[in-house]
């Protein structure tokens, strides 16, 4: 049976576990040169409808790494720009590929794809989700503290992707996460509904307030995104005035734990949800998380793609 990653709320905590651990493994054959080739012949398909440094590079090096190959599809070029349906393009794929990466609007459309696909759907990036940037997350803490579990995380900004990636993430694994947003920018419900109802079973504490300071005090990570997304250019002058209070600067983090960790998935709008002095200071591991990146999801091909091995 075939395996796809959608969203994290999907995937249990073994799972999650598993490509922490392989991630690790094979950040460490990268770094000491050891040739490591388990998708050898294997092609990824790699449909954007959205731009992208990170996911883009991320996964073509990857597969490339792993033995494979990786075929980027531009919604400009395939016949789904042109009206072809989903369901079409995903059984067509399905008969030349063995994997697919999409980035795209809708996460229904992503839904629908693995639906119907015959091969791996990896969710490369939604409106609603992204959790190929939280494994990330979740292995980069664990690399720099160790233990997740009962870690306790501030996540300040818009309730976007990234907030119910991480309500997810955190639910799963039994982190404290606290998550401040502006009155009407919040996480979506039903995502917040799902990272409740699993918090109770991991021991969790999930709090969503208004007052980043209350997120803040204490925490070990602080994480931040854009205020404006992808699609939501428009609306950049009245979400300045919004989010103002919601930047993480010096004064703000002052309320977290000294030993503090500032994560950002990148892009940065400098000087809007975060300063230069904290995203170049001595607690931002932004770097790292991005480096990151390639390694997960190395993990998560190995895993979906091809058979696992320690």
């Amino acid at each position: 049976m075939k395996k796809d990653l959608l969203s994290i709320h999907h995937l249990a905590r073994e799972d999650i576990e598993l490509i922490l651990e392989r991630s690790a493994g094979l950040k460490e054959k990268h770094k000491t040169g050891i040739p490591y080739q388990p998708l050898k012949g294997k092609c990824l398909g790699m449909i954007f409808e959205k731009s992208s440094t990170r996911t883009r590079v991320s996964f073509e090096v990857g597969i490339l790494q792993l033995g494979g190959h990786a075929l980027f599809l531009s919604s400009k070029d395939l016949q789904l720009g042109r009206g072809e349906s989903i369901s079409d393009t995903a059984k067509v794929l399905s008969r030349y590929i063995d994997g697919i990466v999409i980035r795209t609007y809708k996460q229904s459309d992503v839904e629908e794809l693995a639906k119907v696909a015959d091969i791996p759907v990896i969710n490369g990036l939604t409106d609603l989700l992204h959790p190929c940037q939280t494994l990330a997350d979740l292995f980069t803490i664990r690399e720099r503290i160790g233990s997740l579990e009962g870690l306790k995380v501030a996540y300040i900004g818009d309730g976007n992707n990234m907030a119910n990636s991480w309500l997810h993430g955190a639910a799963k694994l039994g982190i404290h996460l606290s998550v401040a947003v502006p009155k009407g920018y919040g996480p979506d419900a039903t995502v917040a509904s799902e990272a409740m109802e699993e918090a109770r079973r991991t021991g969790a504490r999930i709090m969503i307030t208004q007052d980043p300071v209350e997120a803040v005090a204490g925490a070990r990570i602080i994480s931040t995104d854009v205020w404006t997304s992808m699609g939501q250019e428009k609306e950049h002058d009245k979400r300045l005035k919004v989010f103002r209070k919601y930047q993480v600067n010096d004064e703000l983090t002052r309320h977290a734990d000294p030993d503090y960790l500032f994560m950002h998935c990148l892009p940065a709008h400098r000087g809007e949800e975060v300063t230069d002095e904290i995203i170049d200071g001595p607690h931002s591991v932004v770097l790292d998380e991005a480096e990151n990146r390639l390694h997960t999801q190395k993990a998560v091909l190995e895993l979906l793609m091809g058979e696992m091995r320690r």
